[in-house]
This record gives structure tokens, C-alpha cells and sequence, in this order.
């Protein structure tokens, strides 16, 4: 059990087993402030620097370490540390999710790809320029199909990334700029989700309908 009084040495071996990075809350402000403990916390639990000293998350190498095990720590890092270009490529990797943090690093088209290739929902923090570039939002929508939403007016028009989007998601069909009266992506987007049948067309509605009645028409037959 650790606590205020527990040693260096106590503390170095209770981290060593700990998942959740409670050994190291549970350690005195000195040994949350040691390098050589905070270390090896961050190294078996990521969470574990939100305990460090305000020191040590401003220490890069304890950062880094530290988002190697779960990009979301970021959060936990200085805000000059959630803005170096090599510790946020390191936590979006982890966890695309992480780029909410990285403020200035929205605009850095290799950060934000690999935000969206991990997480496709990380779209929505890239900066408006990224949202409208095309190898980026086709990256996302592949990985989540819903981050349609995030992408610019005239790329939820293109015909392709929303097709992406939809094989990902049915429902991307929701965000879509003009295809719920087109058959092929209407199509393709039922077959990943029947309940975005409500946002398509009364043409094609009507003509699915009609579809499947005759298909269980000829089932019942047979």
C-alpha cells in the first residue's frame, strides 16, 4: 500500500505492477515530482501523468513515454507539450482523439491524417482547410463514416467520399449534400443501416418498397 511516507524504492516497485497509475497518486509530492518513478509509472500506465508534477508534464521525455500508452493522456501534458510536433504525432497515432488537444497542430496536414486514420471523428478539430481536403476526409470517412459531418459543403457532395462514408456508416447518407435520390449510394448505404431509410427520397422509398414486397411475394411461393 502506498502512501505519503512509502520510499522511493516502495514506490519504484509498486508502479512496476500498477495498470491504473494509482501508486503513483497515492506517493508522496516528492516522488510525484522524481523522474526516475514517474518514468517507469507512465510506462506501464499512460493515466498515470496526470499525477506527475507540473514539472514533470512539461518534461518531454515523460510526456512521450506517456502517450505511447494512450494517446488521450495528452491531455494531462503542459500546454507547451500538447503543441510539440513529435509528442502529438506519437498520441494521435495512439488515440486520434487526442488532436483536441494539439491546438496549434490543426492546421499540420501529417498530424491531422494520422489523427484521422487512427479516428475518423478527429475530423471534427482539423482546421477548415483540412476539412476540405480530399485524401484527408476519404482517411476519416474510411475509418467513421459519420466524420461526413465534419467535412466541407462541396466534399459532402463528392460522389466517392460519400460512398466511402456510407459503406462505413449508412447513416453518413444523413450528412450527404445530394444523394438521397441517388440509387447506387441509397443502396449501398441500407445495407449497412436500414433505420436511414427514413432520409432517402419518396421515389426510390417507394421503389425499394415495391422491391422487396415482390421478393417476399416470391419467397412465399416457393
Amino acid at each position: 500500500m502506498i502512501d505519503e511516507e512509502s520510499t522511493k524504492k516502495e514506490v519504484l516497485e509498486a508502479v512496476k505492477r500498477d495498470r491504473w497509475g494509482w501508486a503513483l497518486r497515492d506517493a508522496s509530492k516528492k516522488l510525484r515530482g522524481d523522474k526516475d518513478v514517474v518514468l517507469e509509472a507512465v510506462k506501464q500506465c499512460g493515466n498515470a501523468l496526470e499525477y506527475a508534477s507540473d514539472e514533470l508534464r512539461n518534461d518531454r521525455d515523460v510526456v512521450l513515454e506517456a502517450v505511447k500508452h494512450g494517446g488521450h493522456v495528452l491531455g494531462y501534458a503542459s500546454d507547451k507539450l500538447r503543441n510539440d510536433r513529435d509528442v502529438v504525432l506519437e498520441a494521435v497515432k495512439q488515440c486520434g482523439f487526442a488532436l483536441c488537444y494539439a491546438r496549434d497542430l490543426r492546421v499540420d496536414r501529417e498530424v491531422v491524417m494520422e489523427a484521422a486514420k487512427n479516428n475518423g471523428r478527429a475530423l471534427e478539430f482539423a482546421s477548415e482547410e483540412l476539412r476540405a481536403d480530399r485524401e484527408v476526409v476519404m482517411e476519416a470517412v474510411k475509418q467513421c463514416g459519420n466524420a461526413l459531418q465534419w467535412a466541407s459543403e462541396e466534399l459532402r457532395g463528392d460522389c466517392e467520399v460519400v460512398m466511402e462514408a456510407v459503406k462505413n456508416n449508412g447513416f453518413a447518407l444523413y450528412y450527404a449534400r445530394g444523394f438521397r435520390e441517388d440509387r447506387e449510394v441509397v443502396l449501398e448505404a441500407i445495407k449497412n443501416n436500414v433505420f436511414i431509410f427514413e432520409y432517402i427520397s419518396d421515389d426510390l422509398r417507394s421503389e425499394i418498397v415495391s422491391h422487396w414486397i415482390k421478393h417476399m411475394e416470391k419467397t412465399d411461393e416457393t
